[in-house]
């Protein structure tokens, strides 16, 4: 077993955070951006062919957009300001948008259950210059 899968997903990634009670037992999501990315991510999975490895390792990358704010202005308005950070060290958590994104991997087929990920790296990066935001993920056995 060996070699892996490769999925460029466009989208907005989106954290899976807290749930919330609405009456008879029911939970919804708090987000209303989680089930977009979910599905995203999921229809994107079910167009390969993943093998059953039972140890299963996920690298993701995930793009999101610079806020308007990072560029200058006027005829420059393409050119990052000197102040523009480098890393997107905010909302939304790293370790919220990988659990969002390891269900829809379940979902979409990747394995069974998502207890079967024993290495996971993941990196938030911003998508560059006319680049679509999304993620790039890597599944492939951890053997």
């Amino acid at each position: 077993m060996s070699g892996f899968v490769e999925i460029d997903v466009a989208g907005i990634p989106a954290p899976q955070g807290s749930k919330r009670h609405v009456g008879n037992g029911r939970m919804v999501e708090s987000s209303k951006k989680v089930k977009p990315w979910r599905e995203a991510v999921a229809n994107a999975a079910t167009k390969h062919t993943f093998e059953p490895w039972p140890y299963v390792n996920v690298v993701a990358w995930f793009r999101l957009s610079r806020p308007k704010s990072h560029y200058r202005t006027g005829r420059f308005s393409h050119v990052l300001k000197d102040s523009a950070p480098v890393f997107p060290a905010q909302y939304p958590d790293l370790d919220k948008l990988c659990r969002s994104t390891l269900d829809a991997l379940r979902m979409g087929g990747a394995f069974k259950d998502d207890a079967q990920v024993v290495k996971l790296y993941a990196f938030k990066v911003y998508a560059a210059q006319g680049e679509e935001p999304g993620a790039l993920i890597r599944v492939a056995s951890a053997l």
